[in-house]
C-alpha cells in the first residue's frame, strides 16, 4: 500500500479537491503505474457534473501516459519499468466479440478488482471510483494491466499520453469507423480536440476534401493547421448552412457527389447530427463520436430518408481502437514527424490546475491541458 496525491470529485459539480489517497500493491491481473502526464478530457468534467453516474467520490483523469512501478503475481504483457499509454479497455479475449475477432468491441473489458481508496479524514477508508476505470489525476495508479499499452520512451510522454482518450476517438473515427482514404472525402463537424484529431486522422489517410465545420473561428483556424482543406462558419451570424456548403465543396471536388462521403459529429447534439445526416452523400456514412447527454433523442427524420440515402449510421466507440495495435503504431508515425501529437497540448499544468483547465476547456481555449506530474 502507498499514499499518493491525486484530484477527487466528492460531490456533484463541486470543485475538485487535491487529496491523498491509498494505492494498494497490485494483485493478479493488476499493475500499479507511475502517472507521468494525464490530459484533461471533457469525460472527466461529465464525471464532475454528475452525466456519468453517482457513484462519487470519483478519481478523475484517464488519459494518462506513465512507467509500470509493479505487476501482479501473474502479469506477463507488461513489466516495472515499461513506458505505456493507459487505455480504458482491457480486451478480455474471452467474450463473443473477442471470439469471433472483433477484439476493438470487446463487450467484458475489465478494470483493476481492487479500489484506490480515501486516506485521511473522517472520509478515510472510502472506496473511489475511478474515470474509466483508469483514475490517472494522482501521482500513482492502481490499474488492470491490460489497460497498459507499452510504446516507444523515446515519445513526449505528455503528447502520446493524449492517444489515451480523445485524439485516439478522433483519428480513429476517421480510420477506423469511417474507413476514410484517398478519393475520399470527409466533414468533421464540431473542432474541439475529438474532432480536430479526426481531421489530422483524415489527413493522415490521404483523405480530400476535408471539411472542418464549427461555430468558433479559433477553432476552424487549429482545423486548418491540423489538415482541413476548407472550414465552414456555422454560427447564426455567418449566415452559412453546413449541409449546403459541404454538399458545395464535395461537388466542386468531385463530379456528381452530394455531399461527403463521410461526415463524423464530434459535438453529440441532435441538431449537428441531423446535419450530418443530410450532409452525407449518396451511401455516405455518418459517425457520431460526439458525446450525447441520456436525455438526448435522434432526430425527427423520415424513415424515408433513412432508407433513400443509404449508406450507414455507425457509432464510434474509442474510434474502434485495438490499443495494442493503433497506440505504437500512432506513436511511431510521431516520431517519425507524421503526425503531430505535440500541436493538441496546449498546455502543461500540474494537480492544483485541473479545477481551472476545466473552465479553459468549457470555453473552447484548449486542446488539451495537460498535467505533468
Amino acid at each position: 500500500m502507498q499514499q499518493v496525491r491525486a484530484v477527487v470529485a466528492r460531490a456533484k459539480e463541486a470543485p475538485v479537491e487535491i487529496v491523498t489517497i491509498n494505492v494498494p500493491d497490485p494483485g493478479p491481473g493488476e499493475a500499479v503505474v507511475k502517472v507521468l502526464t494525464c490530459g484533461v478530457c471533457h469525460t472527466d468534467l461529465h464525471y464532475r457534473e454528475g452525466g456519468i453516474n453517482d457513484e462519487f467520490p470519483f478519481l478523475l483523469g484517464h488519459e494518462a501516459s506513465g512507467i509500470v512501478e509493479a505487476v501482479g503475481p501473474d502479469v506477463t504483457g507488461v513489466a516495472p519499468g515499461d513506458f505505456v499509454v493507459l487505455n480504458w479497455r482491457a480486451v478480455c479475449g474471452e467474450c463473443r466479440a473477442c471470439k469471433r475477432g472483433d477484439l476493438h468491441y470487446c463487450f467484458a473489458t475489465h478494470n483493476a478488482q481492487q479500489r484506490m481508496t480515501l486516506a485521511e479524514g473522517p472520509d478515510a477508508g472510502t472506496e473511489l471510483s475511478p474515470a474509466l476505470g483508469i483514475g490517472a489525476f494522482a501521482e500513482k495508479t492502481l490499474v488492470a494491466a491490460g489497460q497498459c499499452t507499452k510504446v516507444d520512451p523515446a515519445a513526449r510522454p505528455a503528447a502520446v499520453g493524449l492517444l489515451g482518450c480523445g485524439v485516439m476517438a478522433g483519428i480513429g473515427a476517421a480510420i477506423n469507423t469511417g474507413a476514410v482514404t484517398r478519393g475520399r472525402s470527409i466533414a468533421v463537424i464540431g473542432c474541439g480536440g475529438v474532432g480536430v484529431a479526426a481531421i489530422a486522422g483524415a489527413a493522415l489517410a490521404g483523405a480530400s476534401p476535408i471539411i472542418a465545420v464549427d461555430i468558433d473561428a479559433k477553432k476552424l483556424t487549429t482545423a486548418k493547421k491540423m489538415g482541413a482543406t476548407h472550414t465552414i462558419d456555422s454560427s447564426p451570424l455567418s449566415g452559412l448552412d453546413p449541409v449546403t456548403e459541404i454538399k458545395r465543396i464535395c461537388a466542386e471536388t468531385y463530379e456528381g457527389a452530394d455531399g461527403a462521403d463521410v461526415v463524423v459529429e464530434a459535438v453529440g447534439r441532435p441538431e449537428t447530427w441531423q446535419q450530418a445526416f443530410y450532409a452525407r452523400d449518396l451511401a455516405g456514412t455518418l459517425v457520431l463520436v460526439g458525446v450525447p447527454t441520456p436525455d438526448m433523442k435522434v432526430p425527427d427524420i423520415p424513415l424515408i430518408d433513412v432508407f433513400g440515402r443509404g449508406g450507414a449510421l455507425k457509432s464510434s466507440w474509442y474510434g474502434d481502437c485495438l490499443p495494442s495495435r493503433d497506440f505504437p503504431m500512432l506513436v511511431d508515425l510521431y516520431l517519425q514527424g507524421r503526425l503531430d501529437l505535440d500541436a493538441f497540448v496546449s498546455e502543461e499544468i500540474g494537480l492544483s490546475d485541473v479545477e481551472a483547465a476545466f473552465e479553459r476547456m468549457h470555453h473552447g481555449d484548449v486542446l488539451r491541458s495537460v498535467v505533468v506530474l
